[in-house]
């Protein structure tokens, strides 16, 4: 009887050397020798066994890195940062089908539906990351603004995933740049800055609107 990991080790041989998806489920069984139903007991199409790949791939990283010993001594800057060098690492193992796989469900105006699966998964992560600066003061909590900093870190997801593909730099260096310089411009963001004790300052004077009076001014 075949496995999942067979059937997905399979796709992933025939889509690298043909360029392409099989023709059909049918043809596709008949080239391992398993039954339809095989197929069916753990994928219903094609589609799925590269979602499924790629949320293998993104939980493998958030478990790896969230065992290792200091990770609790870690920032939510620091922690986002490991995530990104620890995920394309694990990418790396994979990197002709990830090219194949997002060259072929480029969506320019939102997220590839291959990245459906992972979305959710990373936004989870990275707000329960985003939560405890918040809790701890390491990131400046801003009414309204604080919920949309797990968005500004996906979409930091997707540039850094879509600059890896291309990189031709050795070892990746460039990619590694990219993730270092976006990762910490997006946390200067979200930290406190003048401008938040130029906001607190306005909203202490107008809760005071006799500050002058008492002051003699």
């Amino acid at each position: 009887m075949a496995t999942a990991q067979q059937i997905k080790n399979g796709y992933i041989d025939y889509v690298l050397l043909n360029g392409e998806q099989p023709a059909s489920v049918y043809s596709f069984v008949k080239k391992l020798k398993i039954a339809e139903t095989d197929f069916y007991d753990f994928y219903p199409s094609f589609e799925s066994i590269e979602k499924n790949l790629w949320v293998e791939l993104t939980l493998e990283t958030i478990t790896a890195i969230e065992s290792q010993e200091v990770w609790n001594q870690y920032s939510s800057r620091e922690k986002i940062l490991s995530f990104f060098y620890s995920y394309v690492e694990v990418l790396r193992k994979h990197r002709s089908f990830i090219i194949y796989s997002l060259k072929k469900h480029q969506n320019k105006f939102g997220t590839p539906e291959v990245l459906s699966g992972v979305k959710p998964i990373f936004e989870n992560f990275s707000e329960g990351v985003i939560n405890e600066g918040l809790e701890s003061g390491e990131l400046a909590n801003r009414k309204f603004l604080s919920k949309r900093y797990k968005d500004a870190v996906w979409v930091q997801f997707g540039f850094i995933i879509n600059f890896w593909t291309t990189d031709d730099s050795a070892g990746f260096e460039k990619t590694d740049e990219v993730i270092e310089k976006g990762v910490n411009v997006t946390f200067d963001l979200f930290e406190r800055s003048p401008l938040d004790n130029l906001l607190e300052y306005g909203k202490f004077l107008s809760r005071n609107g006799n500050f002058k009076e008492k002051v003699g001014l």
